[in-house]
């Protein structure tokens, strides 16, 4: 049974940094690509960021771009995203997704969360001052 649980979400002020984690299990992460989306009261859902492997490449919406990286430790079965800058419009719940590996564009998949089937609870961000 895969499961994903994110955590590393909190409170901070304009300008702070956080670190969300995914911890994955019930699965082999490096056979899967893991994305991070985020859904903010009254918005639509919005695909933050997306990696596909160590070495691949991976995607960042364009108000994320600068400012938040995605990494993944495949021996810990964890996937990160490093968000610094934070601003108030990043306010939202944090959630990461599970797709399995596939070839071809990177962008669009993780714009749409198309394929992404395996989802965590989500972690609340706040940035407010």
């Amino acid at each position: 049974q895969v499961q994903l649980v994110e955590s590393g979400g909190g409170f901070v002020q304009p300008g702070g940094s956080l670190r969300l984690s995914c911890a994955a299990s019930g699965l082999a992460l490096d056979r899967y690509a893991i994305g991070w989306f985020r859904q903010a009261p009254g918005k639509e859902r919005e695909g933050v960021s997306c990696i596909r492997s160590s070495v691949g490449p991976t995607y960042y919406a364009d108000s994320v771009k600068g400012r938040f990286t995605i990494s993944r430790d495949n021996a810990k079965n964890t996937v990160y995203l490093q968000m610094n800058s934070l601003k108030p419009e990043d306010t939202a719940v944090y959630y990461c997704a599970a797709r399995r590996l596939w070839i071809g564009d990177i962008t669009g998949p993780c714009k749409a969360a198309a394929g992404f089937g395996s989802w965590g609870q989500g972690t609340q961000v706040t940035v407010s001052s």
